[in-house]
């Protein structure tokens, strides 16, 4: 059974990882706003904004906290699987 809690735990840190590049490239658009991916960084922007598209959307409106709630929710998820496979 730990093994599945590792895993869990392992997956939801690399949700993390992704949740951190779509961070990086919000900012990097804020600050360059002319800056518009190719190539390969345009395959991995769209695929860090699908994996990221905020889940918390109140018909066309989309809450801005959303991201600041599933970074949170998804912290204290893997920190806690990795209290259980203990």
């Amino acid at each position: 059974m730990t093994f599945v809690f590792d895993l869990l735990a392992f997956v939801l840190g690399l949700y993390l990882i992704v949740l951190i590049g779509r961070v990086v490239f919000d900012w990097v658009q804020v600050f360059a706003r002319d800056w518009r991916p190719r190539g390969v960084m345009l395959v991995l922007a769209e695929a860090i904004y699908t994996l990221t598209d905020p889940p918390l959307t109140l018909g066309q409106v989309r809450l801005d906290l959303a991201f600041i709630v599933l970074f949170l929710a998804v912290s204290f998820l893997a920190q806690f699987l990795r209290y259980l496979s203990f």
